[in-house]
């Protein structure tokens, strides 16, 4: 039985696919969803270090953590919500760990080729180091 399901969202246009399946899965009424986002570290947005913070990574977190609550607010069970930094995979698997998912369920960026070598994949690094099942929403493209 699923009872904790950690569901990680990263903004793009995939997270409603994700969303999609969440709904289409069986699920106890006491099961337990932890939606995620994780703002990544390793983005090439290095700022120096006399500059205050931009306005605009506030006004970022804010937009993620209102389409998180929005998220939240059309489930029907028990959820949580967790924005942090740092490397997504790491993250991912971290949140995993402390909330004891019995599932990761995740989209996939559809990337190929070189920018798949170079980015890497968040969804596959989760599926071998994650210690729960993981299903991934594949990209439609």
């Amino acid at each position: 039985m699923l009872n904790t399901i950690l569901v990680a969202l990263d903004g793009s246009d995939i997270a409603e696919r994700v969303i999609q399946a969440l709904d289409d899965l069986v699920l106890s009424p006491k099961s337990k969803i932890v939606l995620c986002h994780v703002v990544s570290t390793t983005a090439k947005t290095e700022q120096p270090a006399d500059r205050p913070l931009s306005d605009s990574s506030t006004f970022s977190y804010l937009q993620i953590e209102k389409q998180l609550v929005a998220y939240q607010a059309s489930l029907p069970y028990q959820s949580e919500l967790e924005l942090v930094t740092g490397d997504p995979a790491q993250e991912i698997i971290r949140l995993a760990n402390i909330y004891q998912a019995d599932l990761i369920l995740m989209g996939n960026r559809g990337l190929t080729g070189m920018k798949r070598i170079v980015d890497g994949s968040v969804s596959s690094q989760v599926m071998e180091e994650a210690h729960c099942s993981v299903l991934v929403v594949k990209h439609s493209g």
